[in-house]
């Protein structure tokens, strides 16, 4: 027999860039308590990291960068949900009462994966985070050890300042963006700046920018 179930609860305490990662990654500062006779002896703990574009407002400037999201202001009524940003995983030690984890959150600059694209849309303010937590749960008693599951309502909210997301960007992509383009899309961009003299693939997108912007005037 083991003893009454171990009750856990968590709270994000902080969000913060991880300065010595090689590539672009936060860390997500988790508050753990735990209430019952027994102490915890780990927990094996995931975690749904998802974006809740409702939770704020947005300038002008900031909705037009949103457009290829949600679309139009009009529109984000039945456009705006709560979508994923990511999945991501911890193994907590033992602990009686209370302790706090590292969750690491991988981050990209890719403006083809939805998350990077609302994130580099947002000028100031806080982005609106939501963290669903699960998992096993490990207690160690009097005769043995019992495996509990983390109750599937277990979530907190945070709000991370934006400043927190482009000081990680501007760390590891000082003054840069990505783009994905197609293999052909690139070999016709290589050739173009070398029949043109260019030394580098954003000299030749500025020279073919300035180009159809004179087309058009």
């Amino acid at each position: 027999m083991t003893g009454p179930a171990t009750a856990v609860t968590f709270a994000v305490l902080d969000v913060t860039p991880e300065p010595y990662a090689v590539t672009p990654k936060l860390v997500a500062r988790v508050g753990i308590a735990a209430i019952g006779d027994e102490p915890v002896h780990a927990i094996a703990l995931r975690c749904q990291v998802r974006i809740d574009p409702l939770r704020r407002a947005y300038s002008d400037a900031e909705a037009e960068g949103l457009t290829d999201l949600f679309g139009t202001r009009d529109r984000w009524a039945t456009t705006q949900h709560t979508f994923l940003w990511q999945h991501t995983t911890a193994m907590v030690q033992g602990f009686s009462g209370a302790t706090q984890v590292d969750l690491p959150l991988e981050c990209t600059y890719d403006f083809e994966v939805a998350s990077a694209k609302y994130l580099h849309a947002l000028r100031g303010g806080a982005v609106p985070l939501q963290f669903l937590f699960s998992g096993t749960v490990f207690v160690q008693g009097a005769r043995g050890f019992s495996v509990q599951q983390v109750p599937w309502d277990r979530e907190d909210r945070h709000d991370m300042p934006v400043s927190v997301w482009r000081d990680l960007i501007d760390q590891h992509f000082p003054n840069t963006g990505w783009l994905r383009l197609d293999r052909d899309t690139v070999d016709a961009l290589a050739a173009y700046r070398r029949a043109h003299g260019l030394l580098s693939h954003d000299a030749a997108i500025a020279s073919l920018l300035e180009r159809a912007s004179e087309d058009v005037r």
